[in-house]
């Protein structure tokens, strides 16, 4: 079986992580863990990109050797994808030894085809892009429109890769449906290239921090020439030699980039005409996501706004980020975050919908059923309302998982522990359990409403691994694995337990707790 290997940007250690590289991140996680549990070999790579002047000029500012300061962010990268329990299968950074090598070896490919040429680049830079920009002829102090600060000129001899060669092949390539998505993203690439691919800069002189070219000295590499690379080089084991042939049968290609919009350009054009050059396979696909806003603001450290993950994490955990951000807001799209409906989604849909529905119904039945859970057969047939309801949501969350549209997933889950509330209110088993020729079918209520939690939460599984594991362990059940598993395949343990019935009646049912406490954040985040 082919391995599913999706990845993250690799993320620019000029800084430490954001919301914006959490969110990706998390929605990352997500994929991974759905493919696990569909019986997938996934290799989830994630890692930081460590080149380039920008990294440079940040460590001199802080008193701190390029390598020091690299070293210190990446591993707070790290710390922090541990805590939010990311199941990243490899961590890569641009600055390991073995990863050099494989850029060497990949240039050495790409100057055999014929597409390194040397040039003069000249034109206005922003440091904290890595990228030339075009700015109004007419503006006398050009600036980047992305971070507001001034572009410097550049003049000087580059390395250049051949980009314009390869204009028929992009454009059938992003001609492929889903190769960008979403559509949107497709609109603007075409877009650009339509406009005509030019010969992009490869390499940089006067830098000290970065790949040295071989063969070219005073030249190091682009860090986007380099950092693209990370996604092979991640993928070799430390045993592995250097060898681009062997990355067939360790996961290449990657079956989908999962970016944001603003670096599309570099992973949906330049990526694969680089990868046509030295011979080797293009990505499934690319996913520019959207950014997110803050009560309908810019995200920026000017205006105090900016999210910090790592309160977030303390003060609010995983699951209800995580349900807030893969829930609300469309993946692939722009999404604004806003406390108040952060709180109150929280609330009402884990906290009140599924886990007082779990509470209270393990309640009823410890109390009326010995403790444990009642058995039913007219609660286990697949022509009770809840079995079909369970089907439909089923149907509906894995068709979306598999997509992406992780908001319709979360909604069809919800939906299913909405209609098991409803279901569990018109019946009142309160009521009928008043007389004693009831138990039976108070019985086949509760035990339909019990499997009906179980199987939100295996389907709550990859979007909210730690809650699903809690309502699981409410009904005396073993967590479903779908962790970092690196490339080995793990047999798809989804087909049992995704059935209607598979909650054993009699089974003991611990002392109720409340899975998910409510939120109650009285200053802002």
């Amino acid at each position: 079986m082919p391995t599913y290997t999706l990845t993250t940007p690799l993320y620019y250690v000029n800084d430490r992580a954001h919301l914006g590289s959490t969110y990706t991140t998390l929605a990352c996680d997500a994929i991974a863990r759905f493919q696990r549990l569909q019986g997938q070999s996934v290799c989830f790579i994630t890692g930081c990109d460590e080149h380039g002047l920008k990294i440079q000029r940040t460590a001199e500012a802080a008193g701190l050797l390029p390598q020091a300061h690299c070293d210190a962010v990446s591993e707070g990268y790290r710390d922090l994808w541990r805590r939010w329990q990311i199941s990243n299968d490899r961590f890569i950074r641009t600055t390991d030894p073995r990863h050099r090598q494989l850029v060497e070896a990949f240039f050495a490919r790409v100057e055999a085809s014929g597409d390194v040429v040397e040039g003069r680049q000249q034109g206005w830079y922003c440091v904290a892009c890595e990228e030339f920009k075009d700015p109004s002829a007419s503006d006398p102090e050009p600036s980047c429109a992305i971070h507001l600060r001034p572009l410097e000129w550049r003049d000087e001899v580059n390395l250049f890769f051949r980009l314009s060669r390869y204009q028929q092949a992009i454009e059938s390539l992003i001609a492929r449906p889903g190769f960008v998505a979403p559509p949107s993203r497709r609109r603007e690439v075409e877009n650009f290239v339509a406009g005509g691919l030019k010969d992009f800069s490869i390499s940089r002189q006067n830098l000290t921090w970065g790949i040295p070219v071989p063969g070219h000295p005073g030249h190091t590499f682009y860090v986007w020439f380099d950092a693209l690379l990370g996604y092979l080089s991640a993928l070799l084991d430390p045993s592995d030699p250097i060898d681009l042939d062997l990355l067939a049968s360790r996961g290449w290609p990657a079956r989908v980039h999962v970016i944001g919009k603003d670096i599309l350009r570099f992973h949906a054009v330049f990526w694969p005409a680089m990868l046509l050059s030295a011979g080797m396979e293009v990505p499934g696909s690319v996913f520019g996501h959207g950014f997110l806003t803050r009560e309908g603001q810019k995200m920026g450290k000017s205006l105090g706004n900016v999210l910090d993950p790592e309160q977030l994490l303390e003060r609010c955990g995983t699951d209800a980020v995580r349900w807030y951000l893969l829930r609300d807001i469309p993946f692939g799209e722009d999404g604004d975050f806003q406390q108040q409906r952060f709180t109150d989604l929280v609330n009402n849909d884990l906290a009140n919908t599924i886990g007082n529905l779990l509470n209270r119904t393990s309640s009823m039945a410890r109390k009326w059923f010995a403790g444990c859970v009642p058995p039913s057969q007219e609660g286990l047939s697949m022509e009770h309302p809840l079995a079909q309801a369970a089907e439909r949501a089923r149907e509906v969350a894995i068709a979306s998982l598999e997509v992406f549209d992780f908001r319709r997933g979360a909604e069809a889950i919800l939906q299913l522990a909405i209609e098991a509330n409803g279901h569990l209110n018109d019946r009142a088993p309160w009521k009928l359990m008043k007389q004693e020729e009831n138990r039976d079918s108070v019985a086949a209520d509760l035990y339909a409403v019990l499997e009906t939690c179980r199987l939100v939460a295996v389907l709550l599984t990859p979007l909210l691994p730690d809650l699903a594991t809690r309502i699981l362990a409410q009904l005396g059940l073993e967590p479903i694995p779908c962790g970092a598993s690196g490339t080995a395949a793990i047999p798809p343990p989804w087909s049992e337990p995704l059935r209607w019935g598979g909650l054993r009646g009699g089974s003991p049912l611990p002392e109720p707790v409340p899975v998910m406490q409510r939120l109650e954040l009285e200053s802002p985040l």
